[in-house]
Protein backbone atom coordinates (compact mmCIF):
# COMPACT_ATOMS: atom_id res chain seq x y z
CA UNK A 1 0.00 0.00 0.00
CA UNK A 2 0.92 3.55 -0.31
CA UNK A 3 -0.45 6.81 1.03
CA UNK A 4 0.02 9.74 -0.82
CA UNK A 5 -0.12 13.67 0.34
CA UNK A 6 -0.18 16.56 -1.72
CA UNK A 7 0.26 19.88 -1.44
CA UNK A 8 1.27 23.27 -3.10
CA UNK A 9 -2.22 24.48 -4.38
CA UNK A 10 -3.63 27.89 -3.66
CA UNK A 11 -4.89 31.29 -5.59
CA UNK A 12 -2.59 32.64 -8.44
CA UNK A 13 -3.47 35.04 -11.33
CA UNK A 14 -3.22 34.10 -14.63
CA UNK A 15 0.37 33.69 -16.41
CA UNK A 16 1.87 32.70 -12.63
CA UNK A 17 3.22 29.17 -11.55
CA UNK A 18 2.71 26.68 -8.98
CA UNK A 19 4.39 23.87 -8.14
CA UNK A 20 2.67 20.42 -6.63
CA UNK A 21 4.19 18.19 -4.94
CA UNK A 22 2.88 14.42 -3.95
CA UNK A 23 4.84 12.98 -1.49
CA UNK A 24 4.23 9.32 -0.51
CA UNK A 25 4.77 7.20 2.24
CA UNK A 26 6.78 4.32 0.57
CA UNK A 27 9.65 4.47 -1.99
CA UNK A 28 8.65 4.81 -5.35
CA UNK A 29 11.06 3.55 -7.05
CA UNK A 30 9.18 0.66 -8.00
CA UNK A 31 5.85 2.14 -8.37
CA UNK A 32 4.75 1.72 -11.88
CA UNK A 33 3.58 5.02 -12.89
CA UNK A 34 2.73 8.18 -10.91
CA UNK A 35 0.88 10.80 -12.36
CA UNK A 36 -1.58 13.99 -10.92
CA UNK A 37 -5.11 14.36 -12.80
CA UNK A 38 -7.09 17.17 -12.35
CA UNK A 39 -11.00 17.58 -11.49
CA UNK A 40 -12.75 20.88 -12.06
CA UNK A 41 -16.11 21.65 -10.67
CA UNK A 42 -19.01 19.56 -13.51
CA UNK A 43 -16.52 18.22 -14.86
CA UNK A 44 -14.95 14.67 -14.97
CA UNK A 45 -11.75 14.03 -13.61
CA UNK A 46 -8.79 14.32 -16.88
CA UNK A 47 -5.22 12.80 -16.77
CA UNK A 48 -2.66 16.05 -16.32
CA UNK A 49 0.75 14.12 -16.55
CA UNK A 50 2.13 11.22 -15.71
CA UNK A 51 5.66 9.61 -15.59
CA UNK A 52 6.42 6.41 -15.89
CA UNK A 53 9.22 4.14 -13.43
CA UNK A 54 11.94 4.69 -16.05
CA UNK A 55 11.35 8.11 -16.63
CA UNK A 56 8.90 8.04 -19.82
CA UNK A 57 6.85 11.52 -19.18
CA UNK A 58 3.09 11.96 -20.69
CA UNK A 59 1.41 15.31 -21.11
CA UNK A 60 -2.51 16.17 -21.74
CA UNK A 61 -3.22 18.12 -24.63
CA UNK A 62 -4.26 21.52 -22.77
CA UNK A 63 -1.09 21.22 -21.05
CA UNK A 64 1.61 20.87 -22.78
CA UNK A 65 4.60 23.15 -22.74
CA UNK A 66 3.57 24.73 -19.51
CA UNK A 67 3.48 22.10 -17.30
CA UNK A 68 6.34 19.51 -16.10
CA UNK A 69 5.85 16.52 -14.19
CA UNK A 70 9.43 14.81 -12.54
CA UNK A 71 9.99 12.33 -9.96
CA UNK A 72 12.44 12.38 -6.99
CA UNK A 73 13.12 8.67 -5.81
CA UNK A 74 15.22 10.06 -3.00
CA UNK A 75 12.40 11.75 -1.20
CA UNK A 76 9.69 10.17 -2.50
CA UNK A 77 7.89 12.67 -4.43
CA UNK A 78 6.82 13.86 -7.66
CA UNK A 79 6.22 17.00 -8.50
CA UNK A 80 4.38 19.15 -10.85
CA UNK A 81 5.59 22.29 -12.12
CA UNK A 82 2.68 24.74 -13.36
CA UNK A 83 3.68 27.72 -15.78
CA UNK A 84 1.82 30.05 -17.92
CA UNK A 85 -1.13 29.09 -15.29
CA UNK A 86 -4.70 29.98 -17.14
CA UNK A 87 -8.39 30.08 -15.67
CA UNK A 88 -9.04 27.21 -17.02
CA UNK A 89 -6.25 24.81 -15.01
CA UNK A 90 -8.60 26.01 -11.99
CA UNK A 91 -9.50 22.34 -10.73
CA UNK A 92 -8.70 20.03 -7.60
CA UNK A 93 -5.28 18.33 -8.58
CA UNK A 94 -5.13 15.02 -7.23
CA UNK A 95 -1.90 12.63 -7.11
CA UNK A 96 -2.37 8.80 -8.08
CA UNK A 97 -0.06 5.51 -8.04
CA UNK A 98 -0.21 2.19 -10.07
CA UNK A 99 1.31 -0.05 -8.25
CA UNK A 100 1.83 -4.01 -9.57
CA UNK A 101 0.60 -6.39 -6.86
CA UNK A 102 -0.19 -9.75 -6.76
CA UNK A 103 -3.54 -9.74 -7.28
CA UNK A 104 -3.14 -7.39 -10.54
CA UNK A 105 -2.80 -3.29 -10.44
CA UNK A 106 -3.70 -1.35 -7.45
CA UNK A 107 -4.49 2.40 -7.36
CA UNK A 108 -3.87 4.74 -4.86
CA UNK A 109 -5.20 8.22 -5.05
CA UNK A 110 -4.29 11.15 -2.90
CA UNK A 111 -6.58 13.37 -1.09
CA UNK A 112 -6.63 16.25 -3.59
CA UNK A 113 -5.20 20.39 -3.53
CA UNK A 114 -7.06 23.12 -5.07
CA UNK A 115 -6.11 25.16 -7.50
CA UNK A 116 -7.33 28.55 -8.24
CA UNK A 117 -6.08 30.74 -11.21
CA UNK A 118 -7.73 34.06 -11.56
CA UNK A 119 -8.19 36.29 -14.72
Amino acid sequence: QVQLVESGGGLVQAGGSLRLSCAASRSIFNINRMAWYRQGQGHQRDLVADISSDGTTNYGDSVKGRFSISRDSAKNTVYLQMNGLKPEDTAVYYCHALLRSSAGWDNYWGQGTQVSVSS
